[in-house]
């Protein structure tokens, strides 16, 4: 048993310790973080211009070209892995770029917003029908019951998807290394080149995804806590 505590004990320190390569982990966790934050904003922008097109059926019932431009946006995204939406964005659509981040930021924020189209859509429609009615009956218009009455209320619906969505797409940017970006999982495979021994340096960038997520999750149920007291009011 000894014996086995001290080669961990190395191998820790070979993949952590020496030539402070810790602060390699540092470094990779922050475009990790970078990329997923911004590709969130993005994502959230798209979704919801997304959301409200699938909602814009005619009177007459048919659906409008903008709702068959969402659905082919969504079947598109949702039906391609996002590794290979992030390689296609790399190497054809911004093949002169030279910022990596710029480029993962893009594909994630396409990608997730595809996602987030119908988290925010089903948010929308799980807001009963009478509250449209009775915007109308006080005298406001369709896009005033839109945005006084029925968005407050879908936000609610909303956030706690979006949040996990987050984390899914924190977890997605491990592939970011595709691209030559050197976030956590990149730098965990680099040391584990360096040292000759992969145990440590992917068990330790796995602990460190695992704190980062867990902590957001408690935030999130956290939040979610919130939003049902306010309900109860």
């Amino acid at each position: 048993m000894h014996e086995w505590f001290q080669k961990v004990s190395v191998m820790f320190e070979a993949a952590f310790i020496t030539g402070d390569r810790w602060k390699l982990y540092l470094n990779g966790l922050g475009v990790t973080l970078e990329i997923a934050f911004f590709a969130a904003i993005l994502g959230m922008v798209i979704g919801t211009l997304l959301a409200f097109m699938k909602l814009s059926v005619r009177r007459n019932g048919k659906k409008s070209i903008l709702v068959v431009l969402a659905n082919v946006y969504i079947d598109v995204i949702r039906g391609t892995p996002s590794v290979l939406q992030l390689m296609i964005m790399w190497f054809i659509i911004m093949a002169n770029s030279k910022n990596g981040v710029l480029v993962a930021i893009l594909s994630f924020g396409i990608n997730s917003g595809a996602y987030v189209a119908e988290i925010v859509r089903a948010g929308i429609l799980a807001v009963d029908n009478g509250q449209m009615e009775a915007g109308r009956s006080l005298g406001l218009s369709k896009v005033q019951t839109m945005i006084y009455i029925i968005i407050p209320q879908a936000v609610k619906n909303v956030l706690p998807p979006i949040g996990n969505e987050f984390i899914v797409l924190l977890k997605e940017t491990a592939i970011v290394g595709y691209v030559s970006l050197t976030d956590l999982t990149r730098v965990a495979n680099q040391i584990a080149s360096r040292t000759y021994e992969a145990f440590m340096p992917l068990i330790g960038a796995a602990v460190i995804y695992f704190i980062v997520i867990k902590i957001l999750t408690i935030l999130l149920a956290k939040f979610e806590r919130r939003l049902r007291k306010s309900d109860n009011r």
